[in-house]
């Protein structure tokens, strides 16, 4: 039985376009731009566009089902209203996983830049400072949301200046025009694909302001208009700075930063003599990072809260004390921190880029089956979004997607068996 626990509405269009930047301009403009470039070369430009042609479809039914739907936990519950049972359920656990996958990929991005500008790289381990970042940012969010958004509205414009300051620099004076070259014929190849699936993550982060629906006000208006804006936004910038690190320095060398060291664009700048303008970057991508890692917790706390109250997940996610699901924010936590462990941005981001794009498949079914009267756009959108998404899940590589199903079937067999627990009970 569905608990009658509600969440207060206190976003307006501003304070969600804010926290879709503070998910969005992050780990894909500081981190996986870089991924990108070492399996797509200088191609990971046309990457970045299609990848974002791919995820303004995927917004476009998002945008519809969580104006048509606007409660916490974004295409969980849009699965259980217009499709399965089995697949609302995989719905949220597969975000749960990307989304988690995500986050643990920003704190380490965050202990990266960390470690280069303290030159500690060499001698701590990336995990050590994600794993204090991801308790502290465990603990503010559990706070209040009213909180967390003020920060968040700090942290956006600290990023945004950050990274106009990466590309001014850059731009006029450095970048290189054979670096940016490529052939038509790089575009059929499996690097281009999986680039563009790795990129695909990077844009996703709009999903927050869906997931967030039961705490946005005048969710049918607000809620399409701020995921345009932030995707008009963040394709821009992810653009240029990719024009102006890869211009600068290569795609190759761009993709063994990454690798190397998951502090590309402080590398990038410190390699060209430019110290003063590495640290300001530097300070860009913590706060980049702390942001989306905060804007991460929040979403993946309220589909966890969702998924409690639904009895998918055990009752004590669905408890609300003032306001906040406090339970439902700790376990976010816990879940974000294990998957960090590994300590590779490269592993968990991959992971993270097939479960998203299994997400958004059943995001497009859902818009599919959304009755005339609820749809804002044509139905061809969702198609797109649909086919691409399926596509593109099985580029990332077979040992992610073979590991991928297995946790899903491991969800589906854990949804039966707590189904079958509470009907004995």
């Amino acid at each position: 039985m569905q608990s009658s626990a509600s969440l207060k509405r206190t976003l307006g269009l501003p304070g969600a376009l804010l926290m879709g930047l503070g998910s969005m301009v992050g780990t894909g403009v500081f981190i996986s731009i870089g991924l990108a470039s070492g399996v797509a070369g200088a191609a990971v430009l046309p990457a970045i566009a299609l990848a974002a042609g791919v995820a303004l479809c995927n917004g476009m039914s998002s945008a519809q089902l969580a104006a048509a739907h606007p409660v916490s936990g974004g295409s969980y519950e849009y699965g259980y209203k217009y499709l399965l049972p089995e697949l609302g359920f995989s719905a949220g656990w597969m975000f749960l996983l990307a989304k988690s996958a995500s986050a643990a990929t920003a704190a380490l991005g965050f202990s990266g830049y960390l470690l280069h500008q303290l030159d500690l790289a060499d001698r701590v381990p990336l995990l050590i400072p994600a794993l204090i970042l991801i308790a502290g940012m465990t603990l503010l969010v559990q706070s209040g949301l009213r909180r967390s958004n003020r920060m968040n509205t700090l942290v956006v414009s600290l990023t945004l200046f950050s990274l106009l300051l990466f590309v001014f620099t850059l731009l006029p004076q450095y970048v290189v025009p054979e670096n940016l070259h490529f052939d038509l014929a790089d575009l059929c190849t499996p690097g281009f694909l999986k680039g563009c699936a790795l990129m695909f993550v990077a844009y996703t982060g709009y999903g927050r302001i869906a997931t967030m629906g039961e705490e946005i006000r005048e969710p049918r208006k607000n809620i399409p208009r701020a995921i345009f804006a932030v995707m008009m936004i963040t394709s821009l910038l992810y653009l240029l700075v990719a024009l102006s690190a890869i211009g600068a320095v290569s795609a190759d060398e761009l993709g063994k930063m990454t690798r190397s060291g998951a502090a590309p664009l402080e590398m990038i700048l410190t390699t060209l003599g430019k110290p003063k303008t590495a640290s300001l970057v530097t300070l860009g991508a913590l706060t980049a990072m702390f942001g989306v890692l905060l804007n991460l917790i929040l979403g993946l706390s309220r589909v966890l809260f969702a998924m409690g109250r639904r009895g998918d997940m055990p009752k004590i996610f669905a408890e609300v004390k003032n306001h906040s699901p406090k339970a439902a924010v700790l376990g976010v936590g816990v879940l974000i921190a294990l998957i960090a462990l590994p300590g590779k941005v490269q592993i968990v981001w991959a992971f993270s880029a097939f479960t998203v794009l299994v997400y958004y498949v059943i995001t497009n079914l859902a818009a599919l089956r959304l009755p005339a009267e609820d749809r804002l756009y044509p139905r061809i959108f969702s198609w797109i979004g649909l086919l691409s998404c399926l596509f593109l899940a099985f580029q990332v590589g077979m040992y992610y997607w073979l590991a991928g199903a297995s946790i899903l079937m491991i969800g589906l067999l854990w949804q039966k068996a707590r189904r079958k627990y509470s009907k004995e009970a």
